[in-house]
């Protein structure tokens, strides 16, 4: 309790006199996800997260829109490729529901924004040896340097730098921001990315080669150089999904959730701070997941100190607050909040929802006490 009053006592501030026109603005918002959450199941269920996260102060949602090679939409880009419009979980009794569009409308009379989270990205499956997929495109599938399906974290991977693949990934993402009146979409350590051992189809290969004199990539994929290659390909990528869904709405926040930096880059050839310097980025959400106190901060000084100088407003923090049966502490999670103050940041994303429950309390009065508006330069309202 006393860590609870803590935080009260250093980030209090007297706001009765303070319009929504003049608050200070950030970020505070939440991955809403399918796996290890029922939320989604039901339009009540969606209803129940979408009133606690008002209730807290969260004014974003990030939700599951694209894993396990399904939707969570009625899609006709995935119904034509694989048979299967939406994720049938999602609609066991078959009566037509549109998780999307329900929370869409129920986040919407909130006051909260809705980010479209296409969390698998470029993974084709998990622990499924490519899955759909790759059974119906094997073409698609990335190699690894010994010419098998490239895998990491029992993720298997599509071929990033495939174009096919590519305008794959580009019309699921312009598939929604067509047809639903979303907030932002949302990439994250699978979108742009790909396993740094992957990388070494022919054509790729090919490619490396006729701008290198006939030279092989190296066998050690983590060869900096060589990161650095494919790094830039994948930068490539992001700039040409940026444009596109701007093209489409340029109202559409764009935003990604990538690793830390620099384990993104040599780990899943993420150079996001390329990202911003190209101008690919609205909305930058690192996933700071830390176990104690003292990586939280060094990694979160890091990772802002990685962002160019006039791009800092564009960064908001990952908070790990639940994975499996994990939560931090209440003196860590009061602790993570604090750094964030210091490091001044007035907002933060949280992985995942489920969390939330475990400190809606200390989270809401100091949301209360502190309040915020979403930021205006990336509102499209």
């Amino acid at each position: 309790m006393r860590f609870i009053l803590s935080l009260m006592l250093m980030f209090s501030a007297s706001t009765m006199a303070q319009t929504t026109s003049s608050l200070p603005e950030a970020v505070r918002g939440v991955w809403l996800t399918n796996v290890a959450s029922e939320a989604l199941h039901s339009q009540t269920n969606i209803q129940q997260a979408v009133d606690l996260c008002a209730d807290i102060g969260i004014n974003t949602i990030f939700v599951v829109t694209w894993n396990k090679a399904q939707t969570l939409y009625p899609s006709a880009i995935m119904k034509q490729l694989t048979g299967v419009a939406m994720d049938p979980l999602m609609d066991p009794k078959n009566v037509g529901r549109d998780p999307l569009q329900e929370l869409i409308d129920a986040a919407h009379a909130r006051n909260i924004k809705v980010f479209a989270w296409f969390e698998f990205g470029f993974a084709a499956s998990y622990d499924e040896q490519g899955g759909v997929l790759i059974d119906k495109k094997p073409h698609w599938q990335a190699m690894d340097q010994h010419g098998r399906l490239a895998s990491k974290n029992r993720f298997e991977w599509l071929n990033a730098f495939d174009p096919d693949v590519q305008d794959f990934m580009t019309s699921l993402v312009l598939e929604v921001v067509n047809n639903y009146d979303i907030d932002g979409v949302q990439g994250d350590d699978r979108l742009p990315a790909l396993p740094s051992n992957a990388g070494y189809n022919p054509d790729v290969v090919a490619e490396y080669r006729q701008q290198h004199n006939g030279a092989e990539p190296p066998r050690d994929h983590k060869d900096p150089d060589w990161v650095q290659w494919r790094a830039d390909k994948l930068s490539q990528y992001a700039q040409t999904l940026y444009q596109a869904v701007k093209n489409a709405d340029p109202e559409v926040i764009v935003s990604w959730s990538p690793s830390v930096y620099p384990w993104s880059k040599k780990e899943y050839l993420q150079d996001w701070p390329q990202w911003v310097r190209q101008g690919s980025v609205d909305l930058l959400i690192p996933q700071v997941y830390r176990y104690d106190i003292d990586n939280y901060r060094q990694t979160l000084k890091d990772n802002i100190q990685a962002m160019p100088d006039s791009a800092q407003a564009r960064f908001f923090p990952g908070m790990l607050i639940q994975v499996d049966d994990y939560n931090p502490d209440d003196e860590f999670f009061i602790r993570m909040l604090q750094a964030n103050r210091e490091a001044g940041l007035l907002g933060e994303v949280f992985f995942f929802y489920e969390g939330l429950r475990h400190y809606a309390q200390p989270l809401k009065q100091h949301y209360q006490a502190n309040p915020v508006r979403f930021p205006s330069w990336i509102d499209k309202e």
